[in-house]
C-alpha cells in the first residue's frame, strides 16, 4: 500500500471497527481450527501485530508473522514481538509442512499471482493444516480504496472456492462477511462514480477515524453478525469473502 496510507492504517488498525471486528472472528475461527494452543500459527500481512497479540492473550504460544512492509515489522518489534520477519508471502522461506494453521486477512489481492501464492502456502501446512482466509469481495465494488492499497483484484465467492480447490484444499466453509454495510457501501463508491476524481484525496483509502461511539456501535454489529456466522449461518453477499480451507492429510 502506498506510504501515507500505511501510515494511517497503523495508527487505527488497534481500535477501529473494521479490523476489531474482523480480528473477532478469525480468532473465534483459529480457535475452532486449532484446540492445541502450542500449534505453530502463521499470520500473512501481521502489520503491526494486533492479531497476533491477542492470539497470545488467547493461549497461543507459537506464533510466527510476516509482512512485506519492513515499517510493519519495525512496529511489531517494538510491541515486543520477536518472531516476526519481512518476507513476500509468495516466495517463503519456510520449510514444507511447518504449520498447522494460517491466517491470511486481505493480503491475497495484493498478490500478482495468486493461483502460485495459494500452492506456496499449502506447501507450507501440514498434512491436515487449515488456510484461513479474508479478502475484499466484488470487482464492481472497485474503487481508489484499492487503488491506494495497490489491490490486483476483487474477488467472488466462488473465485476463492475455485481457488482453494485448486491449490488442493478441501473447503470446508465459505460465505460473505460484513453484510450489514454492503449495501451502504455500495450506494457510496457508485456515487463517488458519479462525482469527479479531482475530489479524491491522493493517499487516502476509506479507512479512518470515525467517533467512539459510532465506533463501538460498529464493532458491535460485526459482532453480531460474526456470532451468526459461528452458528453456521451463511451470508449470500458482503463486503468481504471468507473461506476456510483444509489441506488433505497424507494417506496412509
Amino acid at each position: 500500500m502506498k506510504k501515507e496510507y500505511e501510515e494511517q492504517y497503523h495508527r487505527l488498525e488497534e481500535n477501529h471497527w473494521w479490523f476489531r471486528g474482523r480480528r473477532d472472528i478469525v480468532r473465534s475461527l483459529v480457535v475452532g481450527a486449532a484446540p492445541d494452543r502450542s500449534c505453530r500459527i502463521l499470520e500473512m500481512g501481521c502489520s503491526g501485530g494486533p492479531l497476533i497479540r491477542e492470539l497470545q492473550a488467547d493461549g497461543f504460544t507459537n506464533i510466527t508473522g510476516i509482512d512485506i512492509s519492513p515499517d510493519a515489522i519495525e512496529l511489531c518489534k517494538k510491541r515486543g514481538l520477536l518472531d516476526v520477519h519481512v518476507m513476500d508471502a509468495q516466495k517463503l522461506s519456510f520449510t514444507d509442512g511447518q504449520f498447522d494453521v494460517i491466517t491470511a486477512s486481505d493480503v491475497l489481492e495484493h498478490l500478482s499471482n495468486p493461483s502460485e501464492a495459494l500452492r506456496e502456502w499449502s506447501r507450507i501446512l501440514k498434512p491436515g493444516g487449515v488456510l484461513i482466509l479474508f479478502v475484499p469481495a466484488f470487482q464492481f465494488l472497485w474503487s481508489h480504496h484499492d487503488e491506494v492499497n495497490k489491490h490486483f483484484c476483487r474477488y467472488r465467492r466462488g473465485d476463492v472456492v475455485r481457488g482453494f480447490r485448486s491449490a488442493g484444499f478441501k473447503v470446508e466453509r465459505s460465505s460473505y462477511w460484513n453484510l450489514a454495510l454492503f449495501f451502504p457501501v455500495v450506494a457510496v463508491r457508485l456515487f463517488r462514480r458519479c462525482i469527479s476524481k479531482k475530489n479524491e484525496v491522493a493517499g487516502k483509502g476509506d479507512i479512518f477515524g470515525v467517533p467512539k461511539l459510532v465506533n463501538n456501535a460498529l464493532t458491535w454489529l460485526l459482532q453480531f453478525e460474526n456470532s451468526c456466522l459461528r452458528r453456521g449461518i451463511f451470508f449470500p453477499v458482503g463486503v468481504s469473502v471468507m473461506a476456510i480451507g483444509r489441506k488433505p492429510k497424507a494417506r496412509s
